[in-house]
């Protein structure tokens, strides 16, 4: 092999086809007739990586082995919201001037630069710092996070839902064979034995602790048949309970629709998980208590609401039973029928006295009737016919009133008070004359 212009050649050999004298210098130009060789693959990955400065890193520390008497140590770090990780090496030297070394599980920030290795192909972080998140920093972070959170509305009363009364299923998300797990469901069904429990053992603290929490507060949610959901955790320190002050783990407890108890910790422990959940339990064993009831307290609850209502029920009765004597006792329920005599009493009363006034009022209408009667025969024309006078009338029948209105020799219709008269008129002389004639 030689170097010819910053290009890279090949001699031929008797052996093998002529390899080409000249490379691509960029990876489009390669072709299948003219590859890379894996060494300068490897050569400008490493220059490509050399040029990158130093950059902090923050991650958890889940694997180192000191190495007593080598210069340089070797850890490996751990994003803790995802599953990717690092290796990183350190000189012994800068190790040793920290108060204590790492350890699995704590949080660093390293300085670091990204190295290559082509003869093995392999990407490594080496850091010349290294320094410890102190529990300060990290509730300082959770501080943070919190007002962001609680800005969103996460940590609405409005948004938290009620516990079921008497869930036949409970989702129990708890570490693998822990305490809290046996206080739980031990405490659960010491009160109400028909309980069944869905447990789901995970890691309730490092790396892996918010994926799987995560992902069995998914599943348990989408399950139809759990009630409720318990997050039950045993006390530890600030770092252990980290995990339940994920963004990711609070935002996947705040999307579940069934309704979720946080038992983290202790009474002071304040993960970020019981500001969320829908009910926060001090411990593991309150959180039994508040799931469940108490079925010997319910049972004395249901005797004492049946003495209860059976004391109602008694003196409502003895109630109505004085209401009912005291009103069987009036004289008006002793003797019915004494009503009824005083009410017959008044209808015969009026009843006479309708008579007395009906027949006042048809003897006025009879003497009233009797004087229109005699008033109307008086002014009747038979009555004028009566006393001589006669009604004389034309053969059309129109009432000779004026000797005018007939002539002489015509016929008339004399009308009498008994018969009529048929005659004819001989002659006719004026009113006048008539009265000068008779005197």
């Amino acid at each position: 092999m030689s170097v010819v212009g910053g290009r890279v050649g090949h001699v031929t050999d008797s052996t093998q086809r002529p390899l080409p004298t000249e490379l691509p210098e960029k990876a489009l130009d390669t072709t299948p007739t003219s590859p890379w060789p894996v060494r300068v693959l490897s050569e400008k990955i490493r220059g490509y990586i050399d040029r990158m400065p130093p950059v902090w890193v923050e991650g958890q520390v889940v694997q180192f082995n000191e190495r007593p008497g080598s210069g340089m140590q070797w850890l490996t770090l751990r994003d803790t919201e995802a599953d990717a990780s690092l290796p990183v090496t350190i000189f012994s030297r800068v190790l040793a001037m920290l108060p204590q070394p790492p350890a699995e599980g704590d949080h660093v920030v390293v300085h670091a630069k990204p190295v290559f290795w082509t003869k093995r192909g392999t990407l490594q972080m080496q850091a010349n710092q290294i320094k410890a998140v102190g529990v300060g920093e990290l509730l300082a972070r959770i501080e943070a996070l919190k007002k962001v959170l609680a800005a969103e509305g996460l940590f609405d009363l409005s948004r938290k839902q009620r516990l079921p009364f008497l869930p036949a299923v409970v989702g129990l998300v708890c570490g693998r064979e822990s305490k809290a797990e046996h206080d739980v469901v031990v405490n659960a069904r010491a009160r109400w034995p028909q309980v069944r429990f869905e447990i789901r053992e995970v890691a309730v603290q490092g790396v892996n602790a918010v994926r799987e929490v995560s992902a069995a507060i998914a599943e348990l949610d989408r399950d139809p048949a759990v009630d409720v959901i318990v997050v039950a955790r045993g006390g530890g320190s600030v770092e252990d309970l980290l995990p339940f002050s994920n963004e990711s783990l609070v935002r996947a407890v705040a999307q579940a629709r069934t309704p979720l108890v946080s038992a983290i910790g202790h009474e002071t422990d304040a993960p970020l998980l019981d500001l969320v959940a829908d009910y926060r339990a001090s411990t593991p064993t309150d959180a039994a208590k508040r799931i469940v009831p108490d079925v010997s307290e319910e049972r004395l609850r249901l005797t004492q609401a049946r003495g209860r209502m059976r004391g109602a029920v008694a003196a409502m009765l003895d109630r109505e039973q004085r209401g009912l004597d005291g009103v069987r006792s009036r004289p008006v329920l002793a003797a019915p029928q004494t009503m009824l005599e005083a009410r017959e009493r008044d209808v015969v009363q009026a009843l006479r006295h309708s008579r007395h006034a009906l027949n006042a009022l048809l003897l006025h209408a009879s003497g009233e009737i009797g004087r229109l009667g005699a008033q109307v025969r008086a002014l009747s024309p038979a009555s004028t016919l009566e006393r001589g006078y006669a009604v004389v009338q034309r053969a059309d029948g129109h009432v000779v009133r004026r000797p005018d209105d007939v002539a002489t020799g015509a016929d008339v219709h004399v009308r009498l008070a008994e018969g009529a008269l048929e005659a004819t008129v001989t002659g006719t002389r004026s009113s006048r004359r008539a009265v000068e004639d008779n005197t």
